[in-house]
């Protein structure tokens, strides 16, 4: 069995894997997450695995424990992956775009495929139906952009993330979700209508925190699956483990 360890920007979810089949996610912080690990051994005794893919930051002792308990692999640029990597500066690659990436040669395999990860950052990866990693594009996310209207002006309100009524904002609250949503729905659908230019058999994944909140609304057709980061973490677990 294969224990998952994503550690993001703001929570660490891990996931168990028993092969390819997902049985449980749990949510941790950097206070919790040591006690988590040691309920999920318990658990489930016949977790042998894991692998840890970090953005964030996790503390030496979670580390030294997972390096103990299990049989660990620590994702980085230098992990093998089962595709070809061909951006320009790979060693800048993050490893959460590097495991999205795996995620599609997997479930999508001879496709092409525009993976669009809705997080604290909105990114843009494509792999082609050859197995090549081509690139993609980095933006703020939905939170990312209300808290930089906020922080950059002297006037405008912090405000929880909500659909506007209308595309019009008849009112300084309205104004900013309109301009927040709005702008991220027409960047996404816009990104999508260009790739799907360039490739007429595009698959399009969409995942991540504000995945199912935007799949509602987008006009595209979409993939919506908010796991995906972990099952793309599970298989280069596997790629990477000698049966």
């Amino acid at each position: 069995m294969n224990l998952i360890v994503d550690v993001g920007n703001t929570r660490i979810k891990l996931a168990v894997f028993d092969k390819n089949r997902l049985l449980e996610i749990r949510i941790a912080d950097s206070f919790t997450i040591l006690e988590t690990l040691k309920q999920l051994k318990l658990d489930y005794p016949k977790l042998n695995l894991a692998i840890v893919s970090s953005v964030g930051y996790l503390q030496d002792k979670v580390l030294q424990y997972l390096g103990l308990q299990f049989e660990l692999t620590i994702l980085d640029n230098n992990t093998k992956v089962p595709f070809t990597n061909l951006y320009a500066t790979p060693k800048t690659l993050g490893i959460d775009r590097i495991a999205l990436v795996c995620a599609s040669v997997q479930q999508f395999s001879q496709k092409n495929v525009l993976i669009i990860d809705a997080g604290t950052c909105i990114t843009y990866d494509f792999i082609n139906k050859d197995n090549e990693y081509l690139g993609g594009a980095i933006s703020p996310g939905v939170r990312m952009r209300y808290k930089a209207l906020h922080n950059q002006t002297a006037n405008l309100p912090l405000l929880e993330t909500e659909i506007p009524s209308q595309i019009i904002g008849n009112s300084t609250i309205g104004s900013i979700n309109s301009g927040v949503i709005y702008g991220v729905l027409n960047e996404i659908d816009g990104i999508i209508e260009q790739y799907s230019a360039l490739y007429l058999d595009l698959t399009i994944i969409l995942t991540g925190g504000d995945a199912n909140f935007l799949s509602k609304q987008l006009k595209s057709s979409i993939f919506a699956n908010s796991n995906f980061l972990l099952e793309g973490l599970n298989y280069i677990l596997q790629h990477n483990t000698v049966e």
